[in-house]
């Protein structure tokens, strides 16, 4: 597994709130290459309660359209599609197709998973799923837009 983190390697200077390093009141999530597989580990906050005991949804989509970027911006800088001039990454979030499984623990670190399925420079997709105790708790498809500032 690669040491240094896909957001601190490409966009280390990102305010984010689910993955930026520059966001000191975000969940600063960490991703790293693992063979094929970009992977991630992400301990829920006491306040990502969803009023039940179990992680909340919103939370659990950030952490993996978050996820789906260090994957995607990994993918894109190994393809030679750095960010265009004026963006601060190669592409951005045009769509979440998140599928919730089964009830994620709120104090229990959580494992995530990405790979890019499709790849061309005007769009990507990215397939996601976050896991714990070996069993996937929620999926999501993410399609990210090349960025082309106007």
């Amino acid at each position: 597994m690669s040491e240094t983190s896909l957001q601190d390697r490409y966009f280390p200077d990102l305010p984010c709130f689910g993955c930026g390093p520059a966001n000191a009141e975000g969940l600063r999530l960490k991703s790293h290459l693992d063979g094929d597989e970009v992977v991630a580990a992400f301990t829920p906050w006491p306040q990502h309660d969803n009023g039940l005991g179990y992680l909340n949804g919103g939370i659990i989509a950030t952490v993996l359209d978050c996820h789906s970027a260090a994957v995607v911006t990994h993918e894109a800088y190994e393809r030679g599609w750095p960010p265009l001039p004026g963006a601060a990454l190669p592409y951005v979030t045009a769509g979440l197709d998140v599928r919730y499984l089964r009830p994620t623990p709120l104090t229990e670190t959580v494992h995530l998973v990405g790979v890019v399925t499709t790849a061309s420079e005007d769009e990507m997709q990215a397939e996601v799923r976050l896991e714990w105790d070996g069993k996937p708790r929620a999926t999501g498809t993410a399609v990210w837009k090349r960025w082309r500032p106007r």
